[in-house]
């Protein structure tokens, strides 16, 4: 099945095991030049009887435990379609064909919930203070911050956590395989911006499929693989729109919407409100077309919103004396300064 590709697949398994330390940085340099290499590993992982499988899921941990930024990312572009095939073959209850896929999510997981010293990290970000400037907005662009500097002014002590004290794992369970298999897309969203587009591809791939394996719509696909249905978990879907949203726009912009629609389709059979909530906002803010599709590269347009016009100073102030939000008593004393009926909503 690997054909000219084993040879490639052969030799990195080789190279690695004999290369020194010193030399990790200038390996992983030219790891990303070997262009039938990527492709061979893929069909490798895609076929649970290869005799391959074991020492490349080896391999691909012994990659990931470096320090080397590059060669972890390098194991991180297989994730989706090692969990596709980790849930495939776990919803057809082929257990030993799974064990080495199970070690390596499971060793992936277990580095990246500890720090280098061994403790339990905590993913954690802190709400930054309007009140402040930054690259997005000057204070004094947004008026009066009277009725926000006492609410806004503490966040910048505030830390908010979003993921942290993940016990480790030895062994997949049915009530731990989400909670771990979500932490892992969170580690693959992380670093989406680095990935290849084979592994956007390869994300998209696996949404469609889990989404829809066992359903009546599989039947409208062209592959026609066997695969039982996947019980899926709604936070592990919110994870695949996210990583899907951004194949969009990098790149696969056909896949992604398939992917996008087959979600969303899932999320209604199972009445899943963040995914459906997610997937909505997503879809109804798409273009018609793919934006420059003339070069088959699609951007992320982003509009900056007009300056508005100047409002009368006395009409604000008129307003933030008064003890209510709507007071008939207010007076604008110069409403020529407003030139459109939208101006006027904002004001008001």
């Amino acid at each position: 099945m690997l054909g000219e590709g084993r040879g490639a697949v052969e030799e990195w398994l080789s190279e690695f095991k004999t290369l020194p330390e010193s030399e990790f940085s200038s390996y992983a340099s030219t790891l990303y030049q070997k262009k039938n290499l990527v492709p061979a590993l893929y069909r490798v992982i895609q076929d649970p009887n290869s005799e391959l499988l074991e020492p490349v899921c080896h391999q691909l941990f012994e990659l990931y435990r470096n320090s080397d930024d590059r060669l972890r990312r390098f194991t991180l572009q297989f994730l989706p379609e090692l969990v596709w095939m980790y849930l495939r073959l776990t919803a057809s209850r082929n257990r030993q064909s799974n064990g080495c896929i199970e070690a390596l999510l499971l060793g992936i997981y277990n580095l990246e919930i500890v720090d280098k010293e061994g403790n339990s990290k905590l993913l954690s970000f802190t709400i930054p203070s309007l009140s402040k400037p930054s690259v997005y907005h000057e204070p004094s662009s947004l008026g009066s911050m009277a009725l926000t500097e006492g609410a806004l002014c503490q966040h910048d002590l505030i830390r908010v956590v979003y993921s942290g004290l993940h016990p480790q794992r030895e062994t997949f369970t049915a009530q731990n395989r989400f909670e771990v298999l979500c932490f892992l897309m969170l580690c693959y969203n992380s670093a989406v911006v680095y990935m290849p587009p084979s592994s956007y591809q390869a994300v998209c791939r696996m949404s469609s499929r889990l989404c829809v394996c066992g359903f009546p719509r599989q039947q409208q696909k062209m592959w026609r693989e066997p695969c039982n249905r996947v019980v899926l978990d709604a936070e592990f879907m919110v994870q695949m729109l996210t990583a899907i949203y951004h194949a969009i726009y990098n790149g696969e912009w056909d896949l992604g919407r398939e992917a996008l629609d087959d979600l969303l389709y899932r999320a209604q059979l199972e009445l899943y409100s963040e995914p459906l909530l997610l997937g909505n906002a997503m879809k109804n803010s798409l273009p018609d077309s793919a934006p420059d599709g003339t070069r088959g590269k699609k951007v992320l347009q982003v509009e900056v919103t007009p300056t508005i016009s100047r409002i009368s100073r006395s009409a604000v102030t008129d307003l933030s004396s008064s003890s209510h939000t709507l007071r008939s008593q207010v007076h604008i004393q110069s409403c020529e300064e407003i030139s459109t009926p939208h101006e006027m909503f904002l004001f008001f």
